[in-house]
């Protein structure tokens, strides 16, 4: 099988940060950091005020959140649905952050959160784990058929949200899904390899992880006490540990490499793969391996994009907003890079 073919972006698209903001541990950061909250916010106003929240039916009983913004004057874009990373949410500083400009410029804008993402604990029994494909490509059909009149949409996702967007778009054409594009940032890959990234990169990872890990599933003990007791698990401190054990005991796969390689997208996953889709990643990403993009499968639907520098989600080449990845993926999905 041949791999993609790997597209290095042009000297004038090329992201060329100052030599101070060029550490990769530091680009990754700040995607997440707090000192952005107060602007993304500010600039953010527009989009919350306008938001609906909305509980989609998603098959099989399983029901997911996400906050819909019209513009009171709608522009011709096809609609963006954006899905956040592992942990992170629908209220993500960089998923309100280009939900924003995507809102200023007339797009309607879809903030969806993942099973126990958010505050969403209650809404379903079984834990959440990244091999729950049928319930995000559920939530995909809900909304273009229940609440956005059957039109075309497009997906963004970041890290995990990447990975699950990309796998969605393999499935749309069998669950009746139209799709106008896809664009998927630092996308999880081969998930063995970035176990492996984050236990033996920068210590701060890991520890980042587990710690939101381990928030996230005391939320969801206290939503559904009589079902869940993880004291055990709040004594490990290795995510190797942790995904094993919740995999022995909450999932139906034999093995933690069963689970990790059950929502890999190297391979043949997207060998069928027939949306326009692109991919946005850094060869100096600390937890998405880069050599993983030389296991994708070639499909002429697909585009990657690799810059030398950008950490994981980062891609700032200034301290406010909007940075080059904001202006690459507004442009990318057909509105005019602010």
């Amino acid at each position: 099988m041949n791999s993609v073919a790997i597209q290095h972006p042009s000297a004038a698209d090329e992201f060329r940060p100052p030599r101070w903001l060029r550490n990769h541990h530091l680009q990754s950061m700040l995607a997440s950091t707090s000192w952005r909250r107060a602007g993304v916010f500010a600039r953010a106003r527009p989009l919350i005020a306008s938001a609906r929240e909305l509980t989609l039916e998603c098959g099989g009983g399983v029901r997911l959140q996400c906050f819909l913004s019209t513009p009171a004057r709608p522009a011709a874009h096809a609609p963006v649905v954006l899905l956040h990373g592992w942990e992170g949410s629908a209220e993500s500083l960089y998923v309100l952050s280009l939900a924003s400009l995507l809102y200023a410029q007339g797009f309607e804008v879809v903030r969806l959160n993942l099973r126990d993402h958010g505050e969403t604990h209650h809404l379903n029994r079984d834990l959440f784990h990244s091999c729950r494909l049928p319930e995000v490509v559920g939530a995909v059909h809900a909304l273009q058929h229940s609440h956005l009149g059957g039109r075309p949409l497009q997906l963004a996702g970041f890290s995990l949200g990447g990975n699950f967007m990309l796998r969605v778009a393999a499935e749309a054409p069998a669950a009746g899904i139209e799709l106008a594009r896809v664009v998927a940032v630092s996308p999880v890959l081969d998930p063995p390899q970035t176990l492996i990234a984050l236990q033996s990169g920068f210590p701060g990872y890991e520890m980042y992880f587990v710690r939101k890990w381990l928030r996230s599933l005391r939320k969801k003990q206290a939503a559904w006490p009589q079902v869940y007791d993880f004291r055990e698990i709040e004594r490990m401190r290795d995510l190797r540990t942790m995904t094993a054990e919740l995999v022995r005991h909450y999932t139906e796969f034999p093995s933690l490499e069963d689970y990790l390689n059950g929502y890999a997208i190297t391979g043949a996953r997207l060998a069928q793969l027939t949306v326009p889709s692109s991919i946005i990643t850094s060869s100096d990403d600390p937890i998405i391996p880069v050599g993983g993009l030389g296991q994708l499968a070639r499909t002429p639907a697909l585009s990657v994009s690799v810059t030398r520098f950008g950490g994981h989600c980062g891609f700032f080449e200034r301290l406010r907003s909007p940075n080059w990845l904001e202006r690459r993926m507004v442009s990318e999905l057909g509105g005019s890079a602010p």
